[in-house]
């Protein structure tokens, strides 16, 4: 099972979910299709399994956080390992803890975050609530980074910076009567680095988790 993960894990990175099929898979390991299906049911079976095997890294990389005095700082240091772990991957966002019977690793993940949670003063229902605006914001954010770039960056013919700066051309032409907000932030905007941008959210919405803890 570790090695068709692991080769699973490899063709959906080379080149996405319609790259992964059991054909193609088999031709990696040398076998044929029918060996997969000792392991595997189905595509959908090890799409999600592919998924649970990334982030058992992330377990891996995260296995000494929470003995820090600061709960939170501790919650930051997972949620920016499984963004890492997910930017990169635009697939597998879309997998995240669809089962958890066949996702072991995902829910110890959760369970992980949901612990640094169970150190603050809070009630079960914003313990909750605060678990599943971190996954959400986490998985969303790196989902939404890790798709396609647009046509042009991908084939070479802007480089991004180029891409936002016509972007930005568009918004500097906007009324700035009408658009005060997007004149204030345009230059932001044009040279922006998503990743910090992401940091910056997630910042903000532990600052008002600790301050609902503290409050």
């Amino acid at each position: 099972m570790e090695a068709v993960l692991n080769e699973a894990v490899a063709l959906l990175d080379e080149a996405g979910v319609p790259a992964l099929t059991f054909r193609a898979l088999a031709a990696r390991l040398g076998g044929g299709v029918g060996s997969i299906y000792w392991y595997v049911a189905s595509k959908d079976e090890l799409l999600d399994r592919a998924a649970d095997h990334v982030l058992a890294g992330v377990l891996a990389d995260t296995e000494d956080v929470g003995e820090g005095d600061d709960p939170i700082a501790d919650l930051r240091t997972i949620a920016v390992r499984m963004f890492d772990a997910i930017a990169v991957r635009p697939w597998l966002g879309a997998y995240f803890m669809r089962d958890s019977g066949i996702q072991p690793h995902m829910m110890r993940l959760y369970e992980r975050l949901g612990q640094q949670i169970l150190r603050l003063d809070l009630t079960t229902r914003q313990r909750f609530d605060a678990v599943s605006a971190v996954i959400g914001y986490v998985v969303g954010t790196a989902a939404d980074m890790g798709q396609e770039p647009p046509r042009e960056v991908a084939e070479g013919e802007l480089t991004r910076e180029e891409y936002l700066g016509h972007w930005a051309d568009q918004w500097r032409a906007l009324d700035p009567e009408a658009y005060p907000f997007v004149h204030h932030i345009v230059e932001e905007f044009a040279h922006h680095d998503d990743t910090a941008q992401f940091r910056a959210g997630l910042d903000l919405l532990l600052a008002g988790l600790r301050l609902q803890a503290e409050g």
